[in-house]
């Protein structure tokens, strides 16, 4: 039978494990992180911080997996950033954006020698990888999350974005 992250499965939890679990979850509140992935040879844990939106698995979910919820981090809130003040006449823009869930940086490819995942005009569908976000040293495929055409990218490749950081708008199908 497959070990479990904590122990294997049907006895007492490894207190190391638990220890080095609950650490990871002190941290993500401290930082304010969605997602944490670890690992060392043959041991392997994945945490999320449930949200509004879904955080993306990596492409190969490994079977040691630990899933817990994590409540946010009390006191940590970030201060709301002054918004620029907006153009007397600016057009109401159609469409969805879709935002960052995790604070990171931004990758429209792959790699350097790859092309980016989309491009302006490119359709998309909600399982369509737009964009790789990496927040220390753990690389995450964003999902489009929504059908229909991508009209804006808003975000810069190789540069750093915030949570909820509006990344790409699609106009709806």
């Amino acid at each position: 039978m497959a070990e479990s992250p904590t122990g294997s499965a049907g006895e007492h939890p490894d207190p190391d494990n638990v220890r080095r679990i609950h650490r990871l979850v002190r941290m993500m509140q401290h930082y304010d992180l969605t997602a944490i992935d670890l690992v060392e040879g043959p041991t392997k844990i994945r945490l999320r911080r449930r949200t509004e939106q879904a955080v993306v698995p990596l492409a190969q979910a490994p079977a040691q997996v630990a899933h817990l919820p994590v409540a946010p981090a009390v006191g940590a809130t970030p201060a709301p950033a002054a918004a620029p003040p907006a153009p007397a006449a600016a057009p109401e823009v159609k469409g969805t954006l879709i935002e960052s869930p995790m604070v990171g940086t931004f990758y429209q490819s792959g790699s350097p020698e790859s092309p980016p995942f989309v491009t302006v005009g490119a359709t998309v569908r909600p399982e369509t990888t737009v964009c790789i976000i990496e927040a220390m040293k753990v690389f995450t495929e964003i999902p489009a999350g929504v059908s229909g055409r991508v009209v804006e990218i808003l975000a810069q490749d190789k540069q750093p974005v915030e949570y909820g950081q509006p990344l790409f708008r699609v106009e709806p199908a």
